[in-house]
């Protein structure tokens, strides 16, 4: 069984998440919201007790847990820092999530971390850089991660190995499983000149074990348009269009729909996760009258 297989089984009928923010914790406890899973990025835990913790103990009492790390740097030519992977694993031993993912990005150099996702050049000797960070991780959780596609800005004229191939070959030297990022594949395409379409249509479904929805804001940049990941709004109708494309292909994934500044009332991040719930609820129907 691969690792969506795996999740979906976990987390239920409405396998879609959403992010857990400190000013929901009172209301996930006391009104039980219609939410398969939530999300936490890793980095914010890292201490040993605390409000946060003691929030998070109760909550995963209710709920799945998706663990997402934003500084592990896998794409770090000097390797991973061995007291971030132990850090980090003290939350998966604490908290046994479901779902334990991080970026295909870099962010640290000689010991300084930049508080940044950083891309890289796409060929074969960070494709060998990767797979050894991936591997340290693998093997000190004792479990597979998921790694998500970045959102792009500019290109490297080193590139030389495809988005998507890069992922694929990653995975199949790993065993890891890919944290599907729709909007990331929207704000790169349309900045750097390729078919969001195309790319949904091309990636391996069978090795996404998370799907990650967001909204991103528009800038212009000198007459040009620039697309910018920042989880601060909400999802674009072209987004949710590459999404059910990808669902129409996939079947259900578990989805978590990320909301990162400007955060709103929980009510907002309900009303999105049920658009994804009912895009897989319309494809299985559709199906379903294919196959009659």
């Amino acid at each position: 069984m691969n690792i969506a297989e795996t999740s979906l089984r976990s987390l239920g009928d409405m396998p879609v998440g959403v992010s857990l923010k400190s000013q929901y914790y009172q209301l996930v406890l006391e009104h039980a919201p219609s939410i398969a899973f939530f999300e936490i990025h890793a980095e914010n835990y890292m201490v040993d007790g605390g409000a946060h913790h003691r929030f998070l103990e109760a909550i995963v009492e209710k709920y799945p847990l998706s663990l997402h790390g934003v500084g592990m740097s896998l794409g770090s030519a000097e390797g991973i820092s061995s007291e971030h992977i132990k850090r980090f694993r003290d939350l998966v031993e604490r908290y046994n999530p479901t779902l334990v993912s991080e970026h295909l990005a870099w962010s640290v150099e000689g010991g300084h971390y930049l508080n940044d996702l950083l891309p890289f050049p796409l060929n074969q000797e960070s494709l060998d850089i990767v797979i050894d960070n991936v591997n340290t991780v693998q093997d000190a959780l004792g479990r597979q991660i998921l790694v998500e596609n970045p959102s792009s800005y500019m290109a490297f004229n080193s590139s030389d190995i495809p988005e998507v191939e890069f992922l694929s070959r990653m995975a199949g030297a790993t065993g890891c499983g890919l944290l599907f990022d729709v909007n990331n594949v929207f704000v790169s395409g349309r900045n750097m000149g390729w078919s969001p379409e195309e790319y949904i249509d091309s990636v391996d479904v069978d090795l996404i074990g998370e799907v990650h929805l967001a909204g991103h804001l528009v800038k212009d940049v000198d007459g040009v348009e620039l697309r910018i990941d920042d989880h601060g709004s909400a999802i674009s109708d072209d987004v949710w269009a590459l999404y059910e494309r990808l669902i129409k292909r996939s079947g259900d994934k578990a989805t978590l729909i990320e909301w990162d500044n400007n955060v709103p009332d929980f009510d907002v991040l309900q009303g999105e996760a049920n658009k994804a719930y009912n895009i897989m609820t319309d494809q299985n129907q559709n199906k379903l009258k294919a196959s009659a």
